[in-house]
C-alpha cells in the first residue's frame, strides 16, 4: 500500500485538468507513436529503479573517486607492456575502460557509496529543460543525475568484489583482463593486445590455482566480476563522480592530460 501512496505513475487520472500536464503529455504521445496504449499498463510501476539518488557526501565520496582515478592510471602507465603501445593506442584503450578500472579501485580501496534520492524536477522545469536541450543540441553528456538502479548496479558490483575478498594480485589481473581489450574499433595491434589480455587471464587462473587450491570454483566466479563490469556506464561514473565537483567535464580530454602526466 505505501508503495502505491507513493507512486506517481498511476497518478494521471488526478491531472488530467492541467495545462502542463497536458503539454507534457502531448509530447509523451508524439514521442511514442501511434502504438496501443493498454501495453504501458501491462509493464507495471518502475519508479523505483528510475527515481534520482545523489551521493550523500558528494565531497567526500568524489575526492575518494579522483584518488583511486589517479592510482588507477598510475598503475596502468606501470605495465610495461601498455608504455610499448603508441599513444593512440593506449588513448584508445584507457578512453574505453577508464571507468571499469575505476569501479574495480573503488572495490580494491573499499570505497562505500551513500546515497540520498535527489529531488524531481516540476513539469515546468521538465518542459524548460527540454525546450533549453532543442535549443542546444549539441551539449554533450548527462544532465540529470543517475537513476537508482544505476546505483544499484554499482553498489551491487562491490559488494560482490568484497564477498569474495579478491586480493591485490587478482584484482591486478583483472584490471589488466580489462585493460586489454582487442575488441574495440581504432586499434592496430589487436593481435598484441589479445595475447596481452590472454596472459592476463592465465596468471589469474595460475594464482587461483595455486592459492585458492580449495575452491575449485574461484576463477568462474571472478570472471563473474568481468562480466557485471559490462553492466557499468561510463556517463554514470562521470555524472556519479566527477561532475558534483567540477561541473560538465570531458572525460577524453581529462584522461589524455593524466595519461600524459607522470602522476
Amino acid at each position: 500500500m505505501a508503495c502505491l501512496e507513493r507512486c506517481h505513475c498511476c497518478a494521471d487520472g488526478r491531472r488530467h485538468g492541467s495545462i502542463l500536464y497536458s503539454i507534457l503529455k502531448s509530447r509523451e504521445t508524439a514521442a511514442e507513436g501511434p502504438g496501443p496504449r493498454r501495453a504501458q499498463a501491462g509493464r507495471g510501476c518502475s519508479c523505483g529503479s528510475q527515481r534520482r539518488v545523489a551521493l550523500k557526501s558528494p565531497q567526500v565520496a568524489c575526492k575518494a573517486a579522483s584518488a583511486v582515478l589517479v592510482k588507477t592510471l598510475r598503475f596502468v602507465q606501470n605495465v610495461p607492456c601498455f608504455q610499448e603501445l603508441p599513444l593512440d593506442e593506449q588513448l584508445v584503450l584507457v578512453r574505453s575502460c577508464w571507468a571499469p578500472l575505476l569501479v574495480l579501485g573503488l572495490a580494491q580501496e573499499r570505497v562505500h557509496l551513500e546515497t540520498v534520492e535527489s529531488a524531481e524536477p516540476s513539469m515546468l522545469q521538465r518542459i524548460l529543460t527540454t525546450r533549453r536541450h532543442g535549443e542546444h543540441a549539441a551539449a554533450p553528456g548527462r544532465q540529470h543525475p543517475p537513476s537508482a538502479g544505476e546505483i544499484q548496479a554499482i553498489k551491487g558490483f562491490l559488494a560482490k568484489c568484497w564477498s569474495l575478498d579478491i586480493s591485490t594480485k587478482e584484482y591486478a589481473y583483472l584490471k589488466g583482463t580489462v585493460l586489454f581489450n582487442p575488441d574495440l574499433p581504432g586499434l592496430q595491434c589487436t593481435q598484441y593486445i589479445e595475447g596481452l589480455q590472454r596472459e592476463a587471464q592465465q596468471a589469474l587462473n595460475e594464482h587461483v590455482r595455486l592459492i585458492h587450491r580449495g575452491d575449485q570454483a574461484r576463477f568462474a566466479k571472478l570472471n563473474v566480476v568481468l562480466s557485471l563490469l559490462r553492466s557499468i556506464n561510463a556517463n554514470v561514473i562521470a555524472e556519479l563522480f566527477f561532475r558534483p565537483i567540477i561541473g560538465a567535464v570531458n572525460m577524453d580530454d581529462m584522461l589524455l592530460e593524466m595519461l600524459c602526466a607522470k602522476l
